[in-house]
């Protein structure tokens, strides 16, 4: 007889209707719920005690797991502030590094293997300084040890509440939103929804409705094994291609190929997958698009037809104004 395995996606239990196994994993999230609730009352209250740096801190991240597209929010959010006049660097957590020591500064040339892929990314768009590590305080003065920045981004973080911040800007998936709106491990929540109550700047990425929101542009596909070659995606348009994804929420990079005429061979991978060339080995035959998150991991063994999009996070112009003017607002209280 055959043996099969069923595999549950979270994701299933999350955003599916009326989960069955939601209701079985309610009082864990209770407990969660209670948790979080209570630490953040002690850091509102003083009992536990935020580290505030010489730089002020901008801190972009979520209330729900998985990816929603910080990583372009937060270059956008560069270039503005640059604009501006600030000198801006970055840290993040490093997400599936296995460096031993942490923090460190991150550099377009960094083995995403050693210090998360998401950082190596950082590094090669935002041209910042990069500094990454699980303690966000560490991984900040570390950061202005570095270089002469006059402000911090902090990718991702929100729940880090050792780091004190200055203004904190939640990004919101538009289409999916909170799910079933319960906290882990019933839902996708890391807090309870009232959280978004408290923060600076709310954002949606895609969607429809109210509030500010952003959209992810494509640019030019850019080739793995030589970067100076770059192709309008249109130029793939009715063809068929292997579509590469190890990112929380693939599904939008996949309907966006096929919205550009592609005929898309979906292949999902879990987020933050360390690709081997053994994986490739699985996409020959046709042309290779991927995220750049994950074409940082697969650069050293990319053949001739690989290639990755890069998107550009557009942001309505109300949001800009209204991050600018709490910017001006961080220059006269510092």
């Amino acid at each position: 007889m055959r043996n099969t395995t069923i595999r549950l996606n979270p994701t299933d239990i999350w955003y599916g209707r009326r989960h069955p196994l939601a209701r079985l994993l309610l009082p864990l999230s209770w407990l969660y719920d209670a948790i979080v609730r209570v630490r953040r009352r002690a850091y509102l209250k003083g009992w536990l005690t935020s580290e505030r740096l010489p730089a002020p801190v901008v801190m972009v991240g979520n209330l729900t797991v998985g990816g929603t597209g910080k990583t372009p929010l937060v270059l956008r959010l560069v270039e503005l502030l640059r604009a501006q006049g600030w000198t801006p660097a970055i840290i993040t957590r490093g997400y599936g590094g296995r460096a031993e020591h942490w923090p460190q500064r991150v550099t377009p040339a960094s083995d995403p293997d050693r210090v998360g892929d998401e950082p190596v990314l950082l590094a090669r768009r935002s041209g910042c300084i990069v500094v990454a590590g699980p303690d966000r305080v560490a991984a900040g003065r570390l950061a202005i040890e570095l270089s002469s920045c006059d402000i911090l981004i902090s990718d991702d973080g929100l729940q880090h509440y050792r780091l004190a911040r200055d203004l904190e800007i939640v990004l919101i998936d538009g289409a999916r939103g909170f799910g079933n709106g319960r906290c882990l491990p019933a839902g996708p929540l890391r807090e309870p929804p009232e959280r978004l109550n408290s923060v600076d700047l709310a954002l949606h990425k895609g969607g429809v409705g109210s509030g500010h929101r952003m959209q992810l542009h494509p640019g030019e596909l850019v080739n793995l094994r030589d970067p100076s070659r770059r192709c309008p995606l249109s130029d793939l348009s009715g063809q068929q291609v292997y579509a590469v994804a190890g990112i929380g929420h693939p599904e939008p990079f996949f309907t966006q190929l096929e919205a550009a005429g592609l005929r898309v061979e979906r292949r999902p991978y879990p987020d933050h997958h360390r690709y081997r060339p053994q994986d490739a080995e699985h996409w020959r035959g046709l042309p290779v698009i991927m995220t750049e998150k994950d074409a940082v991991k697969c650069a050293a063994f990319a053949e001739s037809d690989h290639w990755s999009l890069p998107v550009e996070a557009i942001l309505d112009p109300e949001f800009e104004s209204r991050f600018l003017a709490k910017l001006d607002q961080l220059r006269v209280s510092r």
